[in-house]
């Protein structure tokens, strides 16, 4: 095995990174590595609460590919049991509780979607029931021993909801500690995580201590804001680009983003070098630059990223063909009429192109509904079977209706 020199490996662990803790702690544990030629052991928690992973995740899992790419050995934690308590990062209440059996089906899907960014061959992943689940109440009462109240309601996220008098459950002051035991468990060198995640993680280092281990160190990533700008990325605030999204969707996202966002995309989503980079910036920089063709090469990359380069340039081609050229697609769903009059908005209900017949009937009064170009506006608009006819619901649903 053959570890590059300390300092060029601290230069990519730095890459996107916000914080190391200790910084020189992390530098002698690189040193011992390369003398023993033995390799880190660098975690990485994943709470399932949720099936799909996104590119707000990337961020961090690519700081644990970067390991990988230096020899070091990834350490996936499937947090199954972890789930069922829920994170308290970041939560004005409490979290609905998850049953081990739903956290296990959504843990499920996560190897093979982090297998996007992870090398399968130094990666090891754990399920923390695996530990945990087999705690005796005497090894809980030992674990909570090794901290303080006071030190666990030093927490931002605990210090607003007794100020606003808002509950804070019990079973959610053993999250940090539950956590903090997968690292005993593992044996981690280093711990990985989003910015948010820092409390946790300063935890897991604090009873690796108390447990008679060598402490991880923390690297901690930046956070990616959403497709709205605005809140941090989440599938459940609906502005999240997804793994498990088509290259069309993938595209489409990222042709949404806010212009402020477009350079924190590039750096923080995609694989382009410090060189490329530094070109988006300067483009970025210039007035004569229209944002949108830097959106178009984002849209690319992701694509590329967690598909191929095929899939982005069929993305690339599709979107072009809508949007710039605004031409239908060649390949869009068709429905056939199975009646001489149906209406408008059971077609876009029955066809999936909105959620809700409440929804269809938004979108048609909004003027989000054509039909062979022309602009439908009354929600009780009735479908007479006549000819074929091309509708288009919003900016990327199509359906050809067939008579």
């Amino acid at each position: 095995m053959s570890f590059p020199p300390v300092k060029e490996q601290i230069d990519l662990i730095k890459r996107n990174t916000v914080e190391i803790i200790p910084e020189e702690e992390l530098a002698k544990k690189l040193e011992k590595s390369l003398k023993e030629n033995k390799p880190l052991r660098i975690k990485l928690g994943c709470d399932p609460s949720r099936p799909d992973l996104h590119i707000g995740h990337g961020v961090v899992l690519q700081k644990l590919r970067d390991f990988q790419d230096l020899g070091h050995k990834a350490v996936l934690i499937i947090g199954d049991f972890t789930a069922m308590i829920g994170d308290p990062s970041g939560k004005s209440k409490t979290r609905p509780a998850l049953t081990l059996e739903e956290t296990r089906i959504n843990g499920k899907t996560y190897f093979d979607q982090a297998s996007k960014i992870l090398l399968e061959k130094d990666l090891e992943i754990r399920y923390n029931s695996e530990w945990l689940d087999k705690m005796t109440f005497s090894d809980v009462i030992k674990l909570a021993s090794k901290y303080t109240v006071m030190q666990i309601l030093e927490r931002d996220d605990f210090t607003k909801r007794m100020a606003s008098k808002t509950p804070i459950s019990l079973h959610e002051l053993l999250y940090p500690l539950s956590q903090a035991m997968d690292s005993v468990a593992v044996k981690s060198d280093v711990e990985l995580g989003g910015t948010d995640q820092k409390f946790n993680l300063l935890v897991g280092r604090a009873i690796q201590e108390a447990y008679d281990m060598p402490p991880q160190c923390i690297v901690t990533c930046e956070l990616l804001e959403g497709t709205d700008g605005v809140e941090k990325m989440s599938k459940s605030l609906n502005n999240a680009i997804c793994f498990t999204d088509s290259p069309k969707d993938i595209f489409g996202k990222a042709m949404s983003i806010p212009d402020k966002l477009i350079y924190k995309y590039y750096t923080l989503g995609t694989m382009l070098n410090d060189t490329e980079l530094a070109e988006i910036k300067k483009q970025l920089d210039d007035p004569a630059t229209n944002p949108r063709n830097l959106k178009v090469r984002l849209g690319y990359e992701l694509v590329k990223k967690y598909y191929d380069e095929e899939s982005a340039k069929y993305a690339q081609n599709e979107f072009e063909t809508i949007f710039v050229k605004k031409e239908i697609p060649d390949d869009i769903p068709e429905f056939k009429l199975d009646a001489k009059e149906v209406k408008l908005v059971t077609i876009i209900k029955e066809n999936n192109m909105a959620a809700s017949s409440g929804e269809a009937i938004r979108l048609i009064k909004q003027g989000g509904v054509t039909i062979d170009g022309e602009k439908i506006t009354d929600e009780k608009f009735v479908v007479k079977a006549e000819k074929d006819f091309v509708l288009k619901v919003g900016k990327r649903k199509f359906l050809r209706v067939l008579v």
